[in-house]
């Protein structure tokens, strides 16, 4: 039986038709992305799915007792603790979770006597403890820090929360963009995550190597109907323009066969007295038909213009050191230098300072110590993550034109409402305050804004947020002719793939290292620095132990040193055991991954999935195992 069951469903939402009498079946085990433009309907199926939206018309059967949902907007209602707010989704057992923290913190005196009393009682139920452990790796991973207070956190920190809170509440989930605000290591673990964990997914997302590796089919939202293809994103995108095509085509059959028939209906007195009413009768159902049909959304134009030539020159930086007052630096003796034509890209964890450090290379701030250099003739258009250069309460007519009627693109004089229709904003949405416009049609009314001023030097800070699948390509196209010079932040692999020359990795401990190549070159070539790390390491400690002077034995009794050598015999079986079930985890997840499996084997998917739970049981038992023979063994006073 499906896991959700949609039939007959419509819903209107603002005199919109979002969806018109569609079918939806969603089986156990399958992981669907649901794809379309901004405003087709997505999140708004997902909530359908969720029962956080009742349809207009249509029946909706869910046999789960229980999803896992992290919506697109944040609920306003949540407070407490990070960690609060991530349990509550489990009720009774979220608040033996809470109350684990409590005494795992040692924070259990804040409680008053009867308080304390519930949550022992709570905490000997069930697996509280076990669960505990669940929770807090999920924040750990996210980076969130437990203690911290919800209402006190930014929107994206926000969404990192809900989906914690998803993740934990069931092995069914309704993800709405689960990788924005997400950083390139943490999107990495959620794909895992969810190959190993989810037993069923729904998922919205316009990253298009996290759709290509989780999605077993795609479901695209077109002008109020569904659309169901049995494949992984690339080859989604194939299949999507041979429908567009051949709606294409018969689109064409339909209206020329309808101006035939129009030319027939209007023939003079002889003809219309011995005219067909059957064919009368068909020429109003194709009037009909024609009024009906809703056309296919145009795309966004993009344009940029072209400043004059910058000089060779950039941007140089020359033992640059930054740290905010009072704070641990973010960078510590960093040099580049940027030349005309480059197209770079910034990657980091949250919070490493991206966008920091693309401030300090445009002039914005002072380095603590060493010295950045401008280049000649540069015009700098900026897209900023936190999309400052938006007033929430000026119209978009208002933020494009500065209060003016038309804007000079490309050296012609246009009316800044025909040019604002290039970034798909309807009449009707020129004179709304920025503040209502969603995530999507802010980006769109950025990048119209950056557009409408000449550059040579491009400052993107995460400009794929919320930009449907279209628009991004045409924004990547864009990037592409563009021959100036780009320096952005991102965390779309697939836009970082096929753009960047180079790559500034912020590594942590203030370092930012220089990368030739894209994302995927910058992870090979670390990949194998960390090898060559890692043998340097080892043999420096071989070569510390060969030449350090031998210390006298500890005296040991008969039965310690039985207890070292069946200490040291279990320890030396440890890494064999683990190598092989991570190398049987690996071909699991290989076979998860193949967005053909799920529909040809349905029952062995089911079975990987169990496999897979049980594989990181027994590495987690391992790895505890390992630890505490070690600690034992140091105890004793010898390595292990």
């Amino acid at each position: 039986m499906s896991l959700l069951n949609l039939h007959g469903i419509s819903l209107n939402l603002g005199g919109k038709t979002i969806l018109d009498n569609v079918d939806f079946a969603v089986e156990p085990g399958e992981r669907v992305c649901l794809m379309g433009r901004n405003g087709a309907g997505k999140s708004s199926l997902l909530a359908l799915l969720g029962g956080k939206l009742k349809a207009d018309s249509g029946t909706i059967i869910r046999d789960c007792p229980i999803l896992g949902q992290m919506p697109q907007d944040v609920p306003q209602a949540w407070t407490g603790s990070v960690l609060k707010v991530v349990s509550s989704v489990l009720g009774e057992e979220g608040q033996a979770l809470n109350a684990a923290h409590l005494f795992s913190t040692g924070k259990e005196k804040e409680l008053n006597p009867q308080e304390f009393k519930t949550a022992q009682k709570l905490l000997e139920q069930g697996h509280a403890w076990e669960r505990y452990g669940d929770v807090l790796s999920i924040i750990n991973h996210l980076d969130l820090n437990p203690d911290a207070d919800f209402s006190s956190l930014s929107g994206g920190t926000k969404r990192r929360v809900a989906l914690a809170g998803a993740l934990l509440c069931s092995n069914d989930l309704l993800l709405d963009e689960p990788t924005n605000h997400l950083d390139l290591s943490t999107i990495t673990w959620l794909e895992d995550f969810l190959l190993r964990k989810a037993r069923t997914l729904v998922f919205i997302s316009h990253d298009r190597a996290f759709a290509q590796r989780l999605a077993t089919r795609m479901v695209e939202i077109d002008r109020g109907k569904l659309y169901s293809y049995g494949c992984g994103f690339a080859q989604y995108t194939e299949k999507r323009e041979e429908r567009l095509e051949i709606e294409e085509r018969h689109f064409a059959l339909f209206d020329k066969k309808l101006a035939q028939e129009e030319v027939w209906i209007r023939q003079g007195v002889k003809a219309r007295r011995t005219r067909n009413m059957g064919r009368v009768r068909a020429l109003e159902k194709m009037r009909s038909e024609r009024r009906i049909r809703r056309e296919k959304q145009g795309n966004v134009h993009l344009f940029a213009q072209e400043a004059e030539r910058s000089g060779k020159l950039v941007i140089e930086a020359n033992e640059v050191s930054f740290a905010y007052p009072n704070q641990t630096p973010l960078f510590q003796n960093f040099s580049t230098v940027i030349q005309r034509g480059d197209k770079i890209g910034l990657i980091g964890q949250n919070g490493v300072g991206k966008s920091t450090l693309l401030r300090l290379l445009l002039g914005e701030l002072k380095p603590t110590s060493g010295s950045i250099r401008l280049g000649t003739q540069l015009e700098i258009s900026y897209f900023d993550q936190l999309r400052a250069s938006l007033n929430p309460e000026e119209s978009v007519m208002e933020s494009v034109a500065e209060g003016n009627d038309v804007v000079t693109i490309g050296g012609n004089t246009r009316h800044v409402a025909g040019y604002l229709q290039d970034f798909l904003f309807t009449p009707d949405r020129l004179r709304l305050p920025v503040k209502v416009l969603s995530g999507g049609e802010r980006n769109r009314l950025l990048l119209a804004k950056l557009f409408t001023r000449p550059s040579n030097l491009l400052v993107l800070d995460e400009p794929t947020n919320d930009l449907d699948m279209e628009t991004l390509e045409l924004l990547e196209e864009l990037i592409s002719d563009y021959s100036g010079t780009v320096i952005m932040v991102s965390h779309d692999r697939s836009f970082l793939d096929n753009l960047v020359t180079s790559v500034l990795a912020l590594e942590g401990d203030g370092q930012v290292h220089e990368y030739v190549g894209a994302y995927t070159d910058w992870l090979r070539q670390r990949s194998q620095q960390e090898t060559i790390e890692k043998n340097n390491i080892q043999a420096t400690k071989t070569s510390v132990s060969e030449n350090s002077a031998p210390q006298k034995p500890k005296k040991l009794s008969f039965k310690e040193q039985r207890e070292i050598e069946t200490l040291r015999k279990e320890l030396s079986e440890l890494p064999q055991r683990l190598t092989a079930l991570e190398e049987t985890q690996k071909t699991l997840e290989l076979k998860l991954s193949d967005p053909s499996f799920f529909s040809q084997n349905p029952d062995e998917f089911a079975s990987i999935a169990k496999q897979l739970e049980k594989l990181e049981s027994e590495q987690t038992k391992i790895l505890e195992k390992w630890e505490a023979l070690e600690k034992r063994l140091e105890a004793l006073g010898v390595e292990g």
